[in-house]
C-alpha cells in the first residue's frame, strides 16, 4: 500500500524537488503530487502549497488562451507560459508539456523543441503524448540529456483519431496494448509516465509492471501519484467538468460575485470609502484651490 503524506502546511522553505525524488517515491510506496500552473501566481500558488510536480500542459490553451481543444497552441505560447511560471515556483519539479506537431515531424525537431522547454522555458523536464509509437523520439530527447515524463490513454492531442474523450484500454487488446506503451517508454528512458482516462484496475496493472512512476488523471488510486488541471480543481473553468474532477472550491462562482458586488458598490456610492482613498491636509487643499483660482484669473 502507498502511503499518504500526512502534510497540509509544508514549510517555507523546501529544496527543490528533483526526478530523484520522484522515483523514490515509488520505491518508498509514497505517492506523488503533481497538479498543473500557467503563469507566475498559480506557478506561486501551487509551489508554495507544496505539490511536487508542476506541469505546464498544453491544457492552457483551453484554459488560459480559450481554444476549442490543445491543438492550436503554439510552441512561443507553451514557452510563454512556462517562463511565467518558473519566476513563481522555485521548488517543484517542473515539466513543460511539448504541443501538437513540435516532437512528430522529425527526431531532429522534437530534440531541439525539447531543448528549448529547457533553455528558453526554464523546466527541468518535457511531457510528449504516445506510446510505442513514440519511443524513438524519447530515446532521442533523453540522449540528448533531456528528461522525459511520458503520457498514454487518453491523448487529448489526438483526440480526433481517438473518436472524442473517450476511457482508453477497456478491452484485452487495447488493454495489452497499453501496457506495451508503458513498457516500451521505460525502455526508451521515460522517468515516469502519466496515465490519463483509462479504468482504475488497468492503471493498477500497468503500474505494477513498471519501475518508473505513474502519476494518473482519471485512472484511480492504483497509481503512484495523481494529476489534475488546477482550473477544474479551483473551479475557474466553467466550460465543461470532467468525471474525474474533484471540485476543491468554487473560484469561477466566488469571482462572479465578488465583481458583481464591486459593480454593486461603485453603482451605490459605497466603493471606494474612506479607508481606500489618500488624503491632504485643509491647509494645503485651501492653499492648492486658491493657487488654482489665481491661474485661472490670468
Amino acid at each position: 500500500m502507498k502511503e499518504a503524506r500526512n502534510v497540509s502546511t509544508p514549510p517555507a522553505e523546501r529544496k527543490k524537488v528533483t526526478i530523484t525524488d520522484i522515483q523514490a517515491k515509488k520505491e518508498k510506496g509514497r505517492l506523488i503530487t503533481m497538479l498543473t500552473a500557467y503563469d507566475y501566481p498559480t506557478g506561486m500558488l501551487v509551489d508554495r502549497a507544496g505539490i511536487d510536480i508542476i506541469l505546464v500542459g498544453d491544457s492552457l490553451a483551453m484554459v488560459v488562451l480559450g481554444y476549442e481543444n490543445t491543438v492550436s497552441v503554439t510552441m512561443d505560447e507553451m514557452l510563454h507560459h512556462c517562463r511565467a511560471v518558473a519566476r513563481g515556483a522555485k521548488s517543484c519539479l517542473l515539466v513543460g508539456d511539448m504541443p501538437f506537431m513540435s516532437y512528430q515531424v522529425s527526431i531532429p525537431q522534437a530534440v531541439e523543441n525539447a531543448g528549448r522547454f529547457l533553455k528558453e522555458g526554464n523546466m527541468d523536464v518535457v511531457k510528449l503524448e504516445g506510446g510505442q509509437e513514440r519511443a524513438e523520439v524519447v530515446r532521442a530527447i533523453v540522449d540528448a540529456g533531456i528528461p522525459v515524463q511520458g503520457h498514454i490513454g487518453l491523448t487529448p492531442q489526438t483526440i480526433s483519431k481517438l473518436g472524442g474523450f473517450r476511457v482508453q484500454g477497456k478491452s484485452v487488446d487495447a488493454g495489452l496494448n497499453l501496457l506495451d506503451d508503458a513498457l516500451a517508454l521505460e525502455e526508451a528512458g521515460c522517468f515516469s509516465i502519466v496515465l490519463e482516462g483509462i479504468p482504475d484496475r488497468l492503471a493498477a496493472l500497468i503500474t505494477e509492471r513498471l519501475r518508473i512512476p505513474t502519476v494518473g488523471i482519471g485512472a484511480g488510486k492504483g497509481c503512484d501519484g495523481q494529476v489534475l488541471v488546477l482550473h477544474d480543481m479551483l473551479g475557474m473553468f466553467d466550460r465543461f467538468t470532467p468525471k474525474f474532477v474533484k471540485k476543491y472550491a468554487d473560484f469561477f462562482g466566488a469571482g462572479t460575485t465578488a465583481i458583481r458586488q464591486y459593480m454593486d458598490e461603485i453603482l451605490e456610492g459605497s466603493f471606494p470609502g474612506p479607508e481606500h482613498v489618500y488624503t491632504m491636509t485643509d491647509e494645503v487643499y485651501a492653499a492648492l484651490r486658491s493657487a488654482v483660482a489665481e491661474r485661472e484669473a490670468k
